[in-house]
């Protein structure tokens, strides 16, 4: 029945930057024996607060349990958890492929243009295609591009926003009042 109710959740998590915290929050989800399936860390939209962005696939009982456990670690400011159809999220993937094929698989051309992908770089021995979209949009193109002999495949974590504020801002005007 938990298989059932599993769904994907992003995690937003507004920090303080400071060392050691990715294994802490890392950690949580070790213990609760809860697969990462990607996380991210960039800057966020406040000076000085930084945001990871964690997409995992459990129940929304387990993800309120997670977020709480997150949000008593000393530097994080607040998590939030927000469903698929809450957000807007993209990924980015690289393929690097042998070049001759760009030339003798012509094919190739068609499926990078169907795909919205770009070339980025090419040199003698390989090009290297960039793709930015779902993960849905990115695993197509790798499955398109596969048969052709892929030499590197990387992709990036999910990075999201929000469809409704999170309000973040108005949270740390709390803590300097």
């Amino acid at each position: 029945m938990e298989e059932e109710n599993r769904q994907y959740f992003t995690i937003s998590v507004y920090t303080e930057n400071n060392i050691g915290l990715v294994n802490r929050i890392s950690a949580i989800f070790l213990k609760r024996h809860v697969n990462l399936l990607s996380m991210t860390a960039s800057e966020s939209e406040i000076e000085d607060v930084y945001r990871f962005t964690i997409l995992v696939k459990m129940t929304e009982e387990k993800v309120k349990k997670i977020v709480g456990q997150i949000e008593k670690q000393i530097e994080v400011i607040k998590a939030f958890y927000h469903t698929d159809s809450e957000t807007i999220s993209q990924e980015t993937a690289l393929y690097k492929v042998a070049s001759g094929l760009l030339f003798d698989e012509p094919q190739i051309q068609n499926i990078i243009k169907r795909s919205g992908a770009s070339i980025v770089t090419v040199n003698k021995k390989f090009f290297v295609i960039s793709k930015t979209g779902r993960r849905i949009e990115t695993e197509a193109l790798y499955s398109a591009l596969k048969p052709y002999g892929l030499l590197q495949f990387v992709r990036s974590g999910r990075i999201a926003v929000s469809k409704e504020a999170m309000n973040i801002s108005d949270i740390l005007k709390d803590f300097d009042e």
